[in-house]
This record gives C-alpha cells, sequence and structure tokens, in this order.
C-alpha cells in the first residue's frame, strides 16, 4: 500500500508539473507564433492597399533622401503602371485580431521595405495570370510564383500558409482582377521552430529534474503515512493475540458452568433453571466465537497486507479447485433453501499459493451464499483470460446494488444496508481478506450490480 501510495504521489506531482508546463510553453509558442501571422499580415495588408508595391512616402517611408528606389517600391521606373483600388478581407479592416500585439509603428519602420521579401501575382476576371512580379525575391521564379498564387486562389478563406509563404487574396474593384500576394516568413518560422524545439527541450529536462527530486523526497513525504500505518497493522495484530486469550478463557468458563449447571439439575431433578441457564451459557459461547472469528480475520487480514508476507507461488489447477470449493457450498446452499451452479472451463492453470487461492474462493462463496435471499440462485462460472483465469460468482440479492455500494463492498466492516445484521453470521471483513489476496496474486476483484437484483463478484488472476 505504502509503495503505491508513494508512486500515485509521484504521478501526480509529475502531471501537475506536465500541465503547468504544456501550459506555459505551449503558450509563449503560440504568442510567438500568433505575432508571426499578424505581422505578416499588416505588411502583407499594406502591400495590398498600395497595389502591391510600398508606398514611398507612407507607411514603410521609402528610401532616405538620395538614395534610389527599391525594386517594387513608387518612384522605381521598373513597375509596371497597373491602377488598381485593392478590396481587402474585412478581418484586415477590423482591430480584433491585433489585440495584444498591435503596435502602430509595426509598418512604419523605413527597413520595412528593404526586408521584406515578396511576390506578387495578378490575376484577371478568367483567373490568368496577367502579372507576375518577382523582383523582391530570389528563391522563386514566375512559373513557381504562379503555381503558389493558383494554390491560394483554389483555398478557403483570403489568408494562409503555403510552405513558409504568407499570402493574402484581394480583389480589384473596377478590373474585375484578383491579386495573390505572398510574403517570405521562413526566418521567422525558423526562429519559431528553434526556439520551440529549444523550450520542449527544456521542459523535458526541468520536468526530469523535478521527478528525480520527487521520488527522492517522496520516501520522507510517505513516510508519516507509512509509520502510522504500521503501526495500525501493529496494533491489530497484538489486540488480536490479546484478546484471544479471554477469549478462551470466557469459552472454557461458560463450558466449565454449562457442565456443573448440567450436574446440578440431575442432583436437584429442576430441569427447567437448568434448560434456562444453558441458554445464557449457549449466546455466551456464540457470541465469543464470533468475536473470536472476527478477531482472526482481522490478524489474517493484517498479515496478508504485509509486503514482507511471502507466497508459496506455484503451478495451480484452478478448475479442479473451484469445483472442490463450489461442491462444499453446493450442500450449505441446499439446506438454507438456495440452489448453486457452475460451468467451469477445465484445464484452468494459475501460478498462486494453494492456501491463499483456497481461502479466497471459500470466501467468495461464502459470501455468495450468506447473501443470497431464501429460494435464490447462485452461479459460478470459470474462463481463461489472457494468459490468466477469470471467475465470475452471481448470487440474487434482496435489492440493486448501487455502483457506490459495489465499490466500498471491498472495504473492511462495510456491510450493505439489507446484509447488517447479525442473522448472516458476518461482519464486514471477507472481501477485505479476498482483496488482499488477489492484490498479492497482482490480479482484480470487481463487484458489479446490474439492473436486475444481482450481485456479480468478478476475479481476474
Amino acid at each position: 500500500m505504502i509503495r503505491k501510495l508513494r508512486i500515485r504521489l509521484i504521478l501526480l506531482t509529475m502531471l501537475a508539473v506536465l500541465l503547468v508546463m504544456v501550459i506555459l510553453i505551449g503558450g509563449i509558442n503560440l504568442s510567438n507564433y500568433r505575432q508571426i501571422v499578424m505581422e505578416s499580415d499588416d505588411v502583407l495588408e499594406l502591400l495590398m492597399r498600395n497595389g502591391g508595391t510600398f508606398d514611398a512616402h507612407g507607411h514603410g517611408k521609402g528610401p532616405k533622401e538620395g538614395l534610389p528606389p527599391m525594386p517594387g517600391m513608387e518612384g522605381d521606373d521598373t513597375q509596371t503602371d497597373i491602377e488598381t483600388t485593392i478590396i481587402v478581407d474585412d478581418d484586415f479592416r477590423s482591430g480584433k485580431r491585433s489585440f495584444m500585439w498591435l503596435r502602430e509603428d509595426r509598418i512604419d519602420s523605413p527597413e520595412l521595405a528593404y526586408e521584406t521579401r515578396y511576390f506578387t501575382v495578378l490575376f484577371d476576371e478568367s483567373e490568368n495570370a496577367v502579372l507576375v512580379d518577382t523582383g523582391r525575391i530570389s528563391a522563386v521564379s514566375e512559373s513557381e510564383a504562379v503555381e503558389y498564387a493558383a494554390k491560394a486562389l483554389n483555398r478557403k478563406g483570403s489568408s494562409g500558409f503555403i510552405g513558409d509563404y504568407r499570402y493574402l487574396v484581394g480583389e480589384a474593384d473596377e478590373n474585375n482582377c484578383r491579386m495573390v500576394i505572398f510574403r517570405d516568413c521562413g526566418i521567422g518560422l525558423q526562429n519559431f521552430r528553434n526556439f520551440r524545439n529549444i523550450s520542449i527541450f527544456v521542459s523535458l529536462l526541468c520536468l526530469a529534474g523535478v521527478g528525480i527530486l520527487v521520488f527522492l523526497a517522496s520516501g520522507r513525504i510517505v513516510r508519516p503515512v507509512a509509520e502510522s500505518y504500521e503501526k495500525q497493522k501493529r496494533f491489530i495484530t497484538d489486540a488480536g493475540h490479546e484478546i484471544k486469550t479471554p477469549l478462551s478463557i470466557i469459552t472454557a468458563d461458560a463450558e466449565v458452568l454449562e457442565m456443573e449447571l448440567e450436574n446440578d439439575s440431575e442432583d436437584s431433578g429442576e430441569a427447567g433453571s437448568a434448560s434456562s441457564g444453558n441458554e445464557w451459557i449457549s449466546d455466551i459461547k456464540a457470541q465469543t466465537k464470533r468475536l473470536s472469528e472476527l478477531t482472526q480475520d482481522l490478524i489474517s487480514l493484517s498479515k496478508m497486507e504485509e509486503t514482507s508476507t511471502m507466497l508459496e507461488m506455484k503451478d495451480l489447477d484452478l478448475s479442479a479447485l473451484l469445483k472442490s470449493q463450489t461442491g462444499s457450498f453446493g450442500a450449505v446452499a441446499t439446506a438454507s433453501n438456495k440452489t448453486i451452479s457452475s460451468n467451469i472451463e477445465d484445464g484452468i492453470h494459475i501460478q498462486g499459493d494453494q492456501k491463499s487461492i483456497e481461502s479466497l474462493l471459500s470466501i467468495v462463496l461464502d459470501n455468495a451464499v450468506k447473501y443470497c435471499p431464501e429460494n435464490g440462485h447462485i452461479d459460478v462460472s470459470a474462463t481463461r483470460y489472457k494468459k490468466g483465469a477469470k471467475i465470475e460468482v452471481t448470487n440474487d440479492t434482496e435489492e440493486t446494488l448501487s455502483a457506490e455500494e459495489c465499490k466500498n463492498m471491498f472495504e473492511r466492516f462495510y456491510r450493505t444496508d439489507a446484509s447488517r445484521n447479525s442473522a448472516t453470521g458476518g461482519h464486514g471483513i471477507g472481501l477485505s481478506m479476498a482483496k488482499a489476496i488477489v492484490s498479492k496474486h497482482k490480479g482484480r476483484i470487481t463487484a458489479a450490480s446490474g439492473s436486475e437484483k444481482k450481485l456479480t463478484v468478478t476475479i481476474q488472476l
């Protein structure tokens, strides 16, 4: 249990740290990517509004006085004289897309026209390329520019990425032409990718470091819980041994008193008083026996939960063991006006401790017979499951059990409201012992109650 608690603590801590890192690193990288997109969209919008060029006297401010204009800027003799008024997508005119990264001077830098690598393609109303301008980029030929622009026209939306190129599609309101402008974002995207990879690598290193620290500290963190748990188990074992002695004395004294009452009644001839005395003594003996069984079960459960308990693992014929146990409980069920049937596959073998497995089967079958109502039915089945076996014990119940009740059924001293009486002879320890045995065998035990008044206990070994 302590080992599981430690593992759970480490996993939960690592999961929490991982979640924080994913949110933090993911948010930073998303912000960087969004900034690249928005900056590119602002530049593309500027180019689109200027008909595919930079304005020498407006945004971009053009070259310094005395310097020749760059290709593609107003004032350059090589640019094509095309009078177009570009209609831009409404998303570019609204300020909604720019929120925290919006800066009025982003596209007012005098170096913008010299830093930007872009190309434009103009299509007529028949979608034929009538103008291709690749004067501001050397990595793309005119044919490749037309190919890129055709892909952009066939996509939904007015903007997006094709490779490392961000594009914007606009329409001319007079000539029924469409212009596609591409901006090379390769440097920005490469910086983004480098930062992303470095941030992921650093995050993994930090996560590994946190994992090592938590692993080293987890032993000290769970130590108080471990000590408390060990003291609890030691108390149960010690108290059980201390209680067994007075219980044995009470039982012996009750038997002696019963014999003396019988002898006195024979001497005096008063059979009625002896019968009344024997009834009280029988009650004492019955409750003492019940308390002795509870004490023994608690000791057995405490020993079973100890990590130091070693099991003698060997090959077991589970089919034969289950058939034998089912046959033994068949007589008990018949005596209680209950029926029991079995469907057990032959030749099922598992690795297990024979004494523990026999105890497990006895507990589950005994529980089914005890809490099955009169004239009810118990069904036992066993099949091969993966590399082991699956056992199902189903019994009728007086009422349908909730999922919460089925879950708590394996807790110590837990009993459903319908079974809280001493007539069954149980005290809520049996299924806890069954769970401890199954856990020792690296298996799984569950309980489920469907819409019908039935309870199914499933064991996977």
